[in-house]
């Protein structure tokens, strides 16, 4: 069971999908209402979010979109939208023709875009916040970063079974956050160092800003 699925517990998914988003169905087998994300509330809420194959295309799309100067918000999937990627992109509908326009550029193509016409297909916060007083926690997905408030130092790196995490927990224990080299820059991550990554941003957001 990946950690999404534990993150999301009592929403279960057990089926594989066999022919993509496409096929309009979900690891469950339950088919996805017909012209799912475009009606009534989908309009109403403006949202949609980019389903991917691999996390890797995740993270070069995210940074390519951010980089143009897109508002875009990494979730974990719906449970309805698993496709072995525990993330997806979340934007705003007005913004689609030029989210096209870059991701066609860059070579990614996503399994499928979709509006969030229901809670079938809402995306799940990958963040949550732990205060303990003197210290925050910060946990994305399954890394977690912890904080001494009134220095601003890292005291505490743990989550994951990646073979990177080691490594990458060594860039930030004992720096402060304001110092800590951003583990973007050093290339190509598991998903464990990524949501690590943003467990950093996270934390700099919460107590830098």
């Amino acid at each position: 069971m990946g950690f999404f699925d534990k993150l999301l517990h009592g929403l279960s998914g057990t089926g594989q999908r066999k022919n993509g988003l496409g096929s309009g169905q979900g690891r469950s087998g339950g088919k996805l209402p017909e012209r799912a994300g475009r009606t009534g509330s989908a309009e109403r809420s403006g949202r949609g979010i980019l389903v991917f194959e691999q996390t890797g295309d995740v993270i070069q799309a995210e940074k390519a979109l951010k980089k143009a100067g897109f508002a875009i918000a990494v979730k974990a999937p719906p449970p309805v939208l698993r496709t072995g990627c525990d993330l997806v992109i979340e934007y705003q509908l007005v913004l689609e023709p030029g989210i096209r326009a870059i991701l066609a550029e860059k070579r990614l193509k996503p399994l499928q875009y979709y509006q969030v016409a229901d809670e079938l297909l809402e995306p799940v916060s990958i963040f949550h916040r732990n205060d303990y007083g003197e210290y925050l926690m910060v946990r994305a997905a399954n890394m977690k970063i912890t904080v001494q408030k009134s220095n601003l130092r890292i005291v505490n790196v743990s989550g994951g079974g990646c073979p990177d995490v080691p490594y990458l927990a060594s860039l930030l224990m004992n720096r402060k956050l304001d110092e800590a080299q951003p583990l973007l820059d050093i290339g190509q991550q598991t998903l464990c160092g990524y949501a690590l990554q943003l467990a950093f941003n996270e934390a700099r957001t919460a107590l830098c800003a």
